[in-house]
Formats: C-alpha cells, structure tokens, sequence
C-alpha cells in the first residue's frame, strides 16, 4: 500500500449562478512532506466547516485505482491526483477492503479510517457538470475520511502500513451500499447504528431508517 500524492487547497471564491461560493475543492500534489494535524495537513483548510473537516473528515483519502473508471466517463476533462478533492492519493487501500476504523499508519503519521465521503454540489462546480454528483454516488467509488490520530509527516512515495484492523468489519463499501440501495436491510441497518467505531451523525441517519415493529 502506498501513498502516491499528497494534495491541498486554500479556500477560493468562484462564481456560480450569480453567487460567490467558497470552496476548498481545487487540490494540486505537493512535493516533500506534509505535516498532518489534527485538523488538516499544512497547507490545506476546509471551506465549509458546516459539512467539511472537523476531526473525523481531517483528511479525504481517494484510491487512484478509480481513476481509469472516471477517465473513461469523463474522457475531456484532464484528472491530475487531487481532481476529486482527495488530501491523499492512495495505491492498495480500496472500500471494499478497508474498514470503518482500521488505522493507518504513512511517513510517522497515523490515521484512523471515520466514514466514506458524500459528494456535495461542490464537486459539480469542479467538474462543471452537475450530475457528477450522481454519478459519484452511484459508481460506489467514495474514497474514505480519515482522522489524524498521531500528528506528524507524509509525503509521496511514503508506503502505508496497516497498524489495526477494526474488529467490527465494516468496511466503507458497507457503508455506502446501506446509503445508497440497501437501505431496506434492516438487519444490516440495525447492526450498524449501533456501531461505536462509526460517527454519531452516521448512526443517527441509520436509526431514523429502521422500522418500528409496531407500524408493520
């Protein structure tokens, strides 16, 4: 496993429909390393803390493995590492095999894998295509956020290490086929909002979508 490109962005305004939007979402590679805080890598800051960042979304993994797949559906468009919004472009780490938890370790920092990322109209203004946010969610290929559990330095090149398996497998592929076309699954639903390793707002949706016994 492997850390093929460390991405970050400032915060920029464009114009959008006649109204100024800020965003955090144009990621370029960076070369040497990176300090990752508990908040974010140096150089890099969330827009809109109202959705973005925060400790559990401190930094977006992306696996370059999805990258063929979108060159394909969007054969104009150029997709350099970072074209998603990803902090991290990984090699080896996909959803289906990486769960809700497990840690990480790349260069002397740690991670903790949180919750996969929902796509929000921000990424049709970096496509400048709205129905990318669709697409998105419907191809599965998410990528996962992580929390910074140890400060410390990564660059590219750096290879990634698993430190811990999360004991509850739950992968984050789980995750977004509860989200997207499982959702009435309730023994799946009912297991993982009583999940402790998951976010207390992923629980809380999950919870809202079980069914009363009572109302059958």
């Amino acid at each position: 496993m492997k850390l093929l490109s460390v991405n970050v962005g400032l915060p920029h305004e464009i114009e959008r429909k006649g109204k100024i939007v800020r965003t955090s979402i144009f990621k370029a590679p960076v070369e040497g390393q990176v300090r990752a805080v508990q908040l974010n890598l140096d150089g890099d800051q969330q827009s809109d803390l109202s959705v973005h960042g925060g400790i559990d979304k401190a930094v977006y993994a992306y696996p370059s493995e999805h990258y063929p797949f979108w060159r394909q559906q969007l054969p104009d468009m150029d997709l350099p590492w970072g074209a998603f919004g990803e902090n991290f472009t990984t090699e080896g780490l996909l959803e289906e095999a990486v769960h809700i938890r497990d840690r990480f370790r790349a260069g002397s920092a740690e991670f903790v894998v949180t919750q996969p990322r929902m796509p929000c109209y921000k990424l049709g203004i970096r496509f400048n295509r709205p129905d990318i946010v669709k697409l998105f969610l419907q191809s599965g290929r998410s990528g996962f956020y992580l929390a910074v559990c140890k400060e410390g330095e990564v660059a590219a090149g750096d290879s990634i290490q698993l430190l811990k398996r999360d004991e509850h497998g739950v992968t984050v592929a789980d995750i977004v086929n509860l989200y997207r076309s499982d959702a009435n699954n309730q023994d799946v639903l009912r297991r993982v909002s009583e999940l402790p390793s998951l976010p207390n707002s992923w629980r809380e949706y999950f919870r809202k979508r079980l069914w009363n016994p009572d109302d059958r």
